[in-house]
């Protein structure tokens, strides 16, 4: 390899994606496509106002919220209520019905709580079908739909502090009490629009991907083909992980579908392959999902140098750096050597990705339009065995816009270097907010102690102790994986950590007679300390990436962006680190109040 010819392209392909207005590029779903946020699944039931008082009040009916209710009711706390703005449980797999969606992270250290609900994963990738229907076995397996309000927005959430209790106002009408409330909206849920000159004047079919709409389409979540689409000409603007898995259920359907990219995604081999039953009785002998758990994030974030029980292109790249430093004589163990060769291995990862196009699409010309010039973790990397193959299905045809995005949507089409494609339905694939407030996602503002909001206490970044408690806002948590172990590759093993983290506090207070739990300042700030002596960022997403919500589009992230971080030395460190902390009983960092004595 030409390295430094390599640095040169990738930097080239960076710079023409570069644009001066951010993340400000997406819009909301507003106005016209409002409807496109409306549930086509469930329908909605009418119910009188809760006016009443609960333990714990979970806002979010996704993963963060089965798991943490899920190990609220093994802690022996039933009364909880989780509110979800979906008709049930499951979050971004609530929503994302679209043909072909699955997991890209095994499904055996994806899917929460397997070993305690008992079920086997159906493939080593499982589709979205399958990964709804477990959702909904956690939530019956835990009861935790017994008080659930569906189709139900927070719209404030404000601490009372003569009661020690926080007040739940959502757009029901309803105004409920809960002692302890707790957040996990995920940053899979806010869908967003590409800014483009235009988009309001298309007068043919349109919706965004996480609101499928079969009706037009045909078909349904299962797989059924999609055969109203036949005679259709179909645009799928944006090619990140959901285009890779639903254009060639597309291709397949329609008689021309036109993909516009704007940077082409890395796309590795999945192997996706059913799961041997007598394989799985095997391995699944007690403990066994927590053992891969810290298997995977050991193997993926270089923590574990053993055996590699998932074997994926997660933990391929890892398994490769580790091979590359082992082999470097003693006086070569350097930060900047071992940086060497990090960059090396990646280099090689994806000249074998961009060689594996040549070997799968038959025009040339595509092919080349669909190798990724950029280090492998500046996007989120795809893998799949449909793909690329879809571009050699007659029909199928590649617009590539050179990094500069669609010029213009019309009415009857798309426009790019000056050429109008006609379409009749135009379907965005441009994802969600990721990067964006906290409180501008979640919909609601957060009104803590003294009246101090949420939005004015991380005006100039997130500032928490864990990625869980915030100084300020007794009572409340947050499951997320910032300011925690970080750990992108797998969000649920974040997710369940924190869930087992809250259950053990609240019922260590519950037990004590305890009214309030709230992180020091102190505590809250050497947190924060010791996050920004690390690397900070997400590993390989730097600046010199391609821009994408990895590197904030490639503009400063400045401090709020810097402090989207996780434990210095790694998820894995960080997650020894938070059993060590909340096995030990004392809660360090955490003040624990009575209200007769704090009044």
């Amino acid at each position: 390899m030409d390295k430094e010819a390599l640095r040169r392209k990738y930097l080239e392909e960076r710079d023409k994606r570069l644009r001066p207005d951010g993340n400000d590029q997406y819009v909301r779903l507003t106005g016209r496509f409002a409807h496109y946020l409306d549930d086509p699944y469930t329908p909605r039931t009418e119910r009188a106002p809760k006016t009443d008082h609960v333990t714990v009040a979970f806002v979010g009916g996704g993963f963060a919220g089965l798991v943490t209710g899920a190990r609220l009711k093994e802690a022996g706390i039933d009364d909880v209520r989780i509110v979800e703005k979906g008709g049930d449980f499951g979050g971004t797999w609530y929503w994302n019905r679209y043909p072909g969606a699955q997991c890209d992270t095994a499904s055996f250290v994806y899917m929460p709580l397997l070993e305690e609900t008992g079920h086997m994963p159906t493939e080593k990738y499982a589709h979205a079908p399958e990964i709804l229907e477990h959702c909904r076995r956690i939530g019956k397996h835990y009861g935790l739909y017994d008080d659930a309000l569906f189709h139900t927005e927070v719209q404030d959430l404000e601490w009372d502090a003569s009661r020690s209790r926080w007040t739940v106002r959502t757009n029901r009408g309803d105004a409920f009490t809960a002692q302890f409330v707790v957040m996990g909206i995920g940053p899979l849920h806010v869908p967003k629009l590409p800014g483009i000159p235009g988009i309001d004047d298309f007068r043919g079919h349109s919706f965004h991907t996480s609101r499928w709409d079969y009706d037009y389409t045909g078909g349904d979540p299962s797989g059924a083909p999609m055969d109203r689409l036949a005679g259709k000409r179909v645009a799928v603007i944006g090619t990140g992980a959901t285009a890779v898995q639903c254009v060639p259920h597309l291709a397949r359907a329609c008689a021309e579908l036109y993909v516009f990219q704007r940077t082409p995604s890395s796309v590795d081999v999945r192997d996706n392959r059913p799961t041997d039953p007598a394989w799985f009785a095997g391995i699944a002998t007690p403990g066994w999902q927590q053992r891969w758990l810290e298997n995977f994030t050991g193997n993926q974030t270089g923590g574990l140098t053993g055996e590699d029980l998932v074997m994926d292109g997660w933990t391929d790249i890892a398994r490769r750096v580790r091979a590359r430093i082992a082999a470097l004589p003693p006086e070569d163990l350097t930060p900047e050597k071992m940086a060497q060769a990090y960059e090396d291995c990646d280099f090689e990862k994806m000249e074998e990705i961009r060689a594996r196009v040549d070997t799968i699409v038959r025009d040339p010309e595509t092919a080349a339009k669909l190798k990724a010039w950029y280090g492998q973790l500046c996007k989120r990397p795809c893998f799949h065995d449909e793909y690329l193959q879809a571009f050699n299905v007659p029909g199928t045809r590649l617009v590539d816009t050179d990094g500069r995005g669609v010029e213009r949507v019309t009415e009857r089409g798309v426009v790019v270097a000056g050429v109008e494609y006609e379409v009749d339905c135009v379907i965005y694939a441009s994802g969600f907010e990721v990067t964006t407030d906290y409180t501008r996602r979640a919909g609601y503002e957060l009104t803590g102690r003294d009246g101090v909001r949420l939005t004015g206490r991380w005006a100039e970044g997130m500032r928490t102790l864990h990625g869980i408690h915030v100084h300020g806002f007794p009572n409340a948590f947050i499951v997320q994986p910032a300011q925690g172990a970080n750990l992108i590759s797998n969000i649920p093993h974040n997710l369940t950590e924190a869930g087992r983290t809250i259950a053990m506090i609240i019922r260590h207070a519950l037990d004590h007679g305890f009214d309030e739990i709230e992180v020091t300042e102190e505590a809250e700030n050497a947190w924060i300390e010791l996050l920004l002596s690390g690397p900070g960022g997400i590993l390989g997403a730097s600046a010199d990436c391609t821009p994408g919500y990895y590197n904030n589009e490639g503009r400063d992230p400045g401090m709020k962006g810097r402090l989207n971080i996780g434990h210095p030395q790694g998820a894995t460190a960080y997650f020894s680190y938070i059993d060590r902390w909340r096995t030990s009983g004392t809660f360090e960092g955490l003040e624990f109040r009575e209200r007769a004595r704090r009044m």
